[in-house]
């Protein structure tokens, strides 16, 4: 699919606040959203302002979201969210890293 251009918004490259609640480990509410990557029951990729959030869990589905101003509430039982940052390559620390030492 070619890319078109009028789909684009620059708008949302703008720096905006990010911010991630969770309560109960059921809902977690974030600001900063610029884009969702990949879903579905188990995993979540979103880009937010400050760089890729992955989301993990059970049976999580979005319940609302408003890729314009930046917010989104995932529900399900969340397990993780961690932030990927792609500059820094962390190295193995698992047992065969430590036995090959």
């Amino acid at each position: 699919m070619p890319y078109e251009k009028s789909l684009y918004q620059p708008e949302r490259e703008e720096k905006r606040e990010h911010a991630v609640t969770l309560t109960d480990r059921k809902e977690l509410k974030l600001t900063g959203v610029l884009d969702v990557d990949s879903f579905d029951t188990e995993e979540f990729l979103l880009k937010t302002s400050l760089g890729y959030l992955m989301v993990r869990g059970h049976n999580l589905h979005m319940k609302n979201l408003n890729v314009d101003e930046g917010l989104l509430t995932i529900q399900g039982k969340i397990y993780s969210f961690d932030y990927i940052d792609e500059s820094k390559q962390q190295p193995a620390k698992g047992f065969f890293s430590k036995l090959l030492k």
